[in-house]
């Protein structure tokens, strides 16, 4: 405002304003980039500990498996 007041060029007003505006969004996406980045990487990790839960499950089934059909002979 106090730039309009002072009759500064038009072009100075609207770069100040979008400097402002850069700024305040830039600390915006700052201040989410770690939530985000953790909510991304946290859902792919919990899919990963899953499988690898049913691949263990499967394993330790089928080691059980063959355990008692040797136990049968």
């Amino acid at each position: 405002m106090d730039m309009i007041i002072s009759d500064d060029s038009p072009s100075q007003i609207s770069d100040t304003i979008k400097s402002s505006l850069f700024a305040k969004s830039a600390e915006r996406v700052d201040a989410l980039r770690p939530d985000v980045a953790s909510t991304m990487f946290a859902d792919d990790a919990v899919e990963e500990d899953e499988e690898e839960v049913e691949a263990e499950t499967e394993t330790e089934v089928e080691a059980e498996a063959e355990t008692e059909i040797g136990d049968e002979e």
